[in-house]
């Protein structure tokens, strides 16, 4: 079946339907990820957008449900180049178009991802309709431009409560869209992990004493979530440890006086650099999808100092609290997909908190 894609420049691109049939309209984004393309469609920060993967060939080791990252596909669309028809791998369980179809998803391949991805990357990110619909671009522009990602937070976090059970620490999650092996991480090292839907009370959470709070990743603009910003004020005034990632960074900056803007394109995919201004500068390949960043400018050094910063272009990748037990990065040290080379965050956390516990143990005695 013949799909299309219409950029909101009037840009057109020809394709053959590999998902759900129909028509959808969405933000256009690009993942430069080699593998791993379905933790990307299982990552709930790809909510209200349709993926691009610049990896010419999708789809050839199949569907392993194991490697998941939440309970199903959260893009509005999924773009290849070469969509694989006869995966080859034990574990796989069912083909990529197969997935798509079964959750609705609208999908296009053959088309020139290459030249997608330059346009993107030149013009910045813009929204697109994917349909398997005839369909005269004039007749719909107007539409694809008004399109805006909207209040997405609330539609990809947990419903109620969630626990992991552990042995040693005890761990608050913040769920705003969070990928599965930021839990799995903290229950591996021994953590017992309560995961929290986004709008949860700090009150509620705090009365819990937990030894640390991790706030996750998500999608969507973090100047939306008015109401989470405010509950992260009373949680900054603690003194609990808190380590965040992706999107719960962008709020903790927010709420502490810092701004965010909109990126030109983006950050997505397995293979950013970051460098480590704390330490001794090493440079770390890291997992990344944010299309937002804290403006370092905005950060008070008496609140916070940067703590990385992407290699390619300078922007800000994590922040220390000054005199405080918290510390927040852009990107994901959990990866999947992605290399493991920031994963040793855990480990601070957790290190963190015993040194936390330690002092009120002996502030008590």
């Amino acid at each position: 079946m013949r799909a299309s894609l219409i950029l909101e420049d009037g840009t057109i691109f020809t394709g053959t339907s590999i998902g759900a049939p129909g028509k959808v309209i969405s933000e256009i984004v690009f993942n430069t990820s080699m593998t791993g393309y379905l933790e990307v469609l299982t990552d709930p920060s790809y909510a209200g957008q349709a993926v691009c993967m610049t990896y010419p060939l999708i789809g050839n080791y199949g569907v392993c449900t194991e490697d998941m990252e939440s309970g199903g596909p959260w893009p509005d669309a999924f773009i290849v180049r070469e969509l694989s028809r006869l995966p080859s791998n034990f574990r796989s369980e069912t083909s990529i178009r197969d997935f798509l179809a079964q959750h609705g998803i609208p999908g296009i391949s053959g088309i020139d991802t290459r030249a997608l991805t330059r346009l993107l990357r030149e013009k910045g990110t813009m929204n697109g309709m994917i349909t398997t619909e005839d369909t005269a671009p004039g007749d719909v522009l107007e539409e694809i431009r008004a399109y805006t990602v909207g209040q997405v937070v609330d539609k990809v976090t947990c419903k109620s409560q969630g626990h992991l059970k552990g042995s040693g620490l005890k761990v608050a999650l913040y769920d705003y869209g969070a990928k599965k092996d930021i839990a799995l991480n903290l229950n591996k090292r021994g953590c017992d992990v309560t995961i929290y839907p986004a709008r949860t009370p700090a009150k509620e959470v705090l009365d819990t004493h937990p030894d640390g709070i991790m706030l996750s990743n998500g999608p969507g603009d973090p100047k939306e979530n008015r109401e989470v910003i405010e509950e992260l004020k009373v949680l900054y005034g603690s003194d609990v440890p808190i380590f965040a990632i992706c999107l719960g960074h962008q709020l903790m900056a927010l709420a502490t006086g810092a701004d965010t803007f909109k990126m030109k394109y983006g950050h997505r995919g397995g293979n950013h650099p970051v460098r480590d201004l704390m330490g001794d500068g090493r440079v770390y390949i890291t997992s990344q999808n944010h299309g937002y960043a804290v403006d370092v400018k905005t950060v008070d050094p008496k609140v916070a100092v940067p703590a990385f910063e992407n290699v390619n272009d300078g922007t800000n990748e994590g922040l220390a609290y000054t005199g405080k037990s918290i510390f927040t990065v852009q990107f994901h040290p959990e990866a999947c997909p992605g290399p493991r080379d920031a994963e040793f965050l855990f480990d601070r956390f957790i290190d963190m908190m015993k040194e936390h516990k330690q002092k009120e143990g002996g502030s008590r005695a």
